[in-house]
């Protein structure tokens, strides 16, 4: 039943091929509390750790494309790629206001963490000397570990835009950055997998990256959760186990996204024939961004 509700909430006209572009947006983050879902504040932190996640992998993403741009030729995947480019630029910078504007307000500092993620993205998936056939190799490593993270990007971009945030009390501006940001990954969903393709990552290649992607990118959510409610004077310090106990709670409430469809989710990019058109709605996703508060109040 939750599927077919969230089926019906989607536009029945597929605009067809869109052309990507960045949109300016403008958020308040004045008085936006640290627990933004009051009653759930456990997801709260989880979905706030990716403010300080998303930043760095998405400038080694805009990174990765600019290195790969030289070598192709196709003139509408060059077209896409700097749309995304501009869309995944435009992601960072804006989840990175977050943190001085939002976090610092509340005395959090997410300095321990952030840093991580910078010698994760700049140093271990950063650019690799050597000669031409080294750099190419690790060139095309990245951009297949970019396609698994744009994958489960478009996903909980689908979820986020569909999920009923508002009955745990959502701060609208936070729903709105989360669903902007989702709607625009559902735009672009087909670009990282295009891309993956045209430097010929077969299909045994995108499954080991999968593979190596999925247990990262949850440890990495997790273990930003953890960083949260340790700094949050509201909360007791949970261990790893009460505080999965809790996180498996509001999945189960639908405050998160559950695991196990994540899991069928990540399971779909193991079918020979996988591509992203599946994962969300083009029509929904620019329904959303033509209405979205804060794309609005840019424009204006």
């Amino acid at each position: 039943m939750k599927l077919l509700r969230r089926a019906a909430r989607r536009p029945d006209t597929d605009p067809g091929q869109v052309a990507l572009q960045a949109r300016n947006v403008t958020f308040d983050w004045s008085d936006v509390a640290l627990h933004w879902m009051p009653a759930e504040p456990v997801a709260s932190h989880l979905i706030s750790a990716l403010n300080m996640l998303l930043p760095e992998g998405e400038r080694m993403f805009c990174a990765t494309y600019r290195e790969a741009l030289p070598f192709v030729k196709d003139e509408k995947l060059r077209e896409d790629m700097l749309g995304f480019i501009g869309q995944e630029s435009m992601h960072a910078s804006t989840h990175e206001k977050v943190l001085g504007e939002v976090f610092a307000a509340h005395g959090i500092d997410p300095g321990p963490y952030v840093r991580q993620m910078e010698y994760l993205f700049r140093t271990t998936l950063g650019p690799r000397g050597g000669d031409d056939r080294v750099a190419r190799q690790m060139l095309v490593e990245r951009i297949a570990f970019i396609a698994c993270l744009e994958h489960f990007f478009a996903w909980l971009g689908d979820w986020v835009l569909n999920a009923d945030l508002e009955k745990f009390g959502a701060d609208p501006r936070m729903a709105d950055l989360f669903r902007w940001h989702g709607a625009e990954e559902v735009e672009h969903r087909n670009v990282a997998h295009d891309v993956a393709v045209y430097f010929g990552v077969g299909y045994v290649r995108r499954c080991a990256s999968m593979i190596l992607v999925f247990p990262i990118f949850l440890t990495l959510v997790v273990r930003g959760t953890r960083f949260l409610v340790q700094q949050d004077p509201e909360l007791p310090d949970h261990g790893y186990p009460r505080l999965l106990t809790k996180v498996f709670g509001a999945m189960w409430r639908g405050a998160l996204p559950g695991v196990p469809s994540l899991l069928v989710s990540a399971l779909s990019t193991f079918q020979p024939g996988y591509n992203p058109d599946s994962v969300g709605s083009t029509a929904q996703s620019v329904a959303y961004l033509a209405k979205s508060p804060a794309a609005r109040a840019a424009a204006s």
